[in-house]
């Protein structure tokens, strides 16, 4: 105790600017509420002023000037004025959290208790000006307590009961931090009153309200990084939940128009799923990634979207076709190019429509392209409609034998089909695995 009355002095001037910064620093984070900036703005000024006016009422104690007791009866005035004060502003700001926080929905009346208490604490500091109620000044301006003293004493102890009687009701409705911080801020003073009151000389109370005041900006500051970092998980998994959605929403309206095009020809129904699943496995097997994958399956999906312009009696013609006709179904690719080009976010898709039908030594169309120039989504693409085509019944033929089909294929490695990916259709054969993935 000798120790904080030798330089309390030089702690409170310390304290005083560190009051000052953060009563700036309050008034910058804008995901506080103007409210509570303000309130908490307030404190750390009324703090401010409160070791200022407490300290100048030490440095002027004794100065026979007029000055001297000019500053030092305001000083001392000021003192127990801004204790109440921030008192107040305390009240205030639980307030506030049994507003926001707490969600009640009426305040308990004890707050405004504090707001009546505050009034008459102000009246009776006025009062003692004239009076010498809570102290007096002798000739040569040093301070004195009075047997009344202990009044100034009574109501910040009965404002600090009430505010401790809210925070035990509510409690509960708050934030554990902000239970400890209210505990803290409502304990700390009680105990520096108690102190100081047996230890003449010592300002613990004011230095212990600095404590006070700047546990609730540690607070408002905690509390803003949990409510910042809340948002951002929100936000993200609103993004995520948008992206299930657009994902969700983009399979369906591939699938029914995927569906759309199949009806048109009432041999192939399901021909362009069927294919969009073998597309998938071959992918899958040759190590493209899942993406690579997805983009597989959606691109096989629409692959035959050109067919829309085909004429119906064309492909529901039953035996072969005319030259001028198949040159109708070979417009198909270009077609369907046109029509999928326009969807710039997936251009993958308007690939697997364009180049389906080219063959790997070149002899295919619209483009006559050979080799790794097709694409390799194309190059996919190409084996699983040609094992489906040959599965299916089709209006000019039934559906071929599963030995034909493999033979086809193998005869087709190199000539109509990419090697690797022939390949693997025809371990998808060997094993089963095609005929069971497209069931």
């Amino acid at each position: 105790m000798d120790f904080i009355r030798a330089h309390q002095l030089d702690m409170m001037l310390f304290l005083s600017g560190s009051c000052g910064i953060l009563a700036i620093m309050t008034l910058m984070p804008r995901f506080l509420s103007v409210k509570r900036r303000s309130i908490l703005s307030m404190m750390e000024l009324a703090s401010m002023m409160q070791l200022i006016f407490d300290r100048l009422s030490y440095e002027f104690r004794g100065n026979e000037s007029l000055l001297g007791g000019f500053v030092v009866r305001i000083s001392n005035a000021m003192t127990y004025f801004l204790i109440l004060l921030i008192l107040l502003l305390i009240s205030h700001f639980i307030k506030d959290l049994c507003q926001n926080e707490g969600e009640l929905k009426r305040l308990p009346r004890r707050l405004r208790v504090c707001d009546v208490l505050f009034a008459i604490g102000t009246m009776l500091i006025i009062a003692s000006q004239f009076t010498g109620m809570f102290y007096t000044f002798d000739s040569h301006n040093n301070y004195q307590r009075t047997p009344g003293n202990i009044l100034s004493y009574v109501i910040p102890f009965l404002m600090v009961i009430i505010l401790e009687t809210v925070v035990i009701q509510y409690g509960s409705r708050l934030k554990k931090k902000l239970v400890y911080a209210l505990g803290i801020s409502i304990v700390l003073p009680t105990v520096a009153a108690v102190v100081q009151y047996f230890n003449y000389g010592v300002s613990l109370i004011s230095m212990t309200l600095v404590i006070v005041v700047n546990v609730f900006f540690v607070y408002a500051l905690t509390a803003l990084g949990e409510e910042a970092g809340q948002a951002r998980t929100r936000e993200l998994e609103f993004y995520k939940e948008a992206q299930k959605r657009e994902a969700t929403q983009f399979e369906e309206t591939v699938e029914a128009l995927a569906n759309a095009i199949d009806a048109k020809d009432k041999y192939t129904h399901g021909h362009s799923t069927r294919v969009a699943i073998l597309s998938k496995l071959i992918a899958k097997e040759a190590g493209l990634s899942d993406k690579e994958c997805d983009e597989v399956y959606f691109a096989a999906l629409l692959h035959d979207v050109g067919k829309i312009g085909v004429p119906d009696e064309v492909i529901n013609k039953p035996g072969g076709l005319t030259d001028e006709e198949f040159e109708q179904i070979k417009l198909h690719p270009v077609t369907g190019n046109q029509i999928l080009s326009s969807i710039r976010q997936s251009p993958y898709l308007s690939v697997g429509a364009h180049y389906h039908h080219e063959r790997y030594d070149g002899s295919g169309y619209p483009d006559g392209l050979a080799g790794e120039d097709i694409p390799r989504i194309a190059r996919i693409i190409a084996v699983a409609d040609a094992y489906d085509a040959m599965t299916s019944t089709r209006s000019y033929r039934d559906a071929l034998a599963r030995k034909k089909v493999r033979d086809e294929i193998a005869s087709g490695l190199g000539k109509q089909f990419d090697y690797d990916y022939a390949a693997i259709m025809l371990r998808l054969i060997d094993t089963g695995v095609a005929d069971e993935a497209v069931r």
